[in-house]
């Protein structure tokens, strides 16, 4: 059996919550899907990544040329989104980043190797930007990369088409829910 964990990414108020910095309208319609699959991998035997992205009010941060300043650690947009994130669950564990890949400058990749994990499912919002960054870093890393399309999504849907027609041609599979569940079985 290959071990799998499932990388959930930026499931948090920023994106997910009407008030949030950087919602956008369909961004909630992967919450469901999102649900499903952490349900998937606690029932099963995957472990759970749940990824924020968190910046520090007051420091320079390499993203702010490109974005404006966002997701500021201890405000309401860098909080997970309802029922997101750690809940106590066995084979969880939290992964804070600063950049669009899950994996850049954090534990993840030797935490996930020290597991015995050979594939990842991701999850989570933006396909175009930081759901990309991390597959396509997931499979340099050396990862079996599954992407589920239903758990995606983006507010540039010509970008996010592109993105996962490019995991699926060079960097793993783009999958449907009931294969992500699964494989997190």
């Amino acid at each position: 059996m290959t071990k799998t964990a499932l990388i959930a990414v930026d499931m948090q108020n920023s994106f997910l919550h009407p008030d949030g910095e950087n919602f956008y309208p369909v961004a909630p319609e992967v919450i469901e899907p999102v649900r499903a699959l952490i349900r998937a991998a606690e029932e099963g035997s995957a472990i759970i990544v749940h990824v924020c992205d968190r910046h520090r009010e007051g420091f320079a941060d390499f993203e702010q040329p490109r974005l404006p300043v966002h997701c500021i650690s201890g405000g309401f947009n860098a909080e997970f989104f309802e029922g997101f994130g750690p809940q106590g669950r066995a084979r969880e564990i939290l992964i804070t980043k600063r950049r669009y890949s899950a994996f850049f400058a954090t534990e993840l990749a030797l935490f996930l190797n020290e597991q015995g994990v050979k594939r990842v499912v991701i999850c989570g919002v933006k396909t175009n930007v930081c759901v990309r960054a991390t597959a396509t870093d997931a499979f340099a890393n050396g990862f079996a990369v599954n992407v589920v399309g239903p758990a995606v999504n983006t507010n540039r849907p010509k970008l996010g088409e592109a993105s996962l027609e490019d995991i699926d041609r060079y960097i793993g599979k783009v999958v449907d829910l009931e294969t992500a569940k699964d494989l997190l079985a």
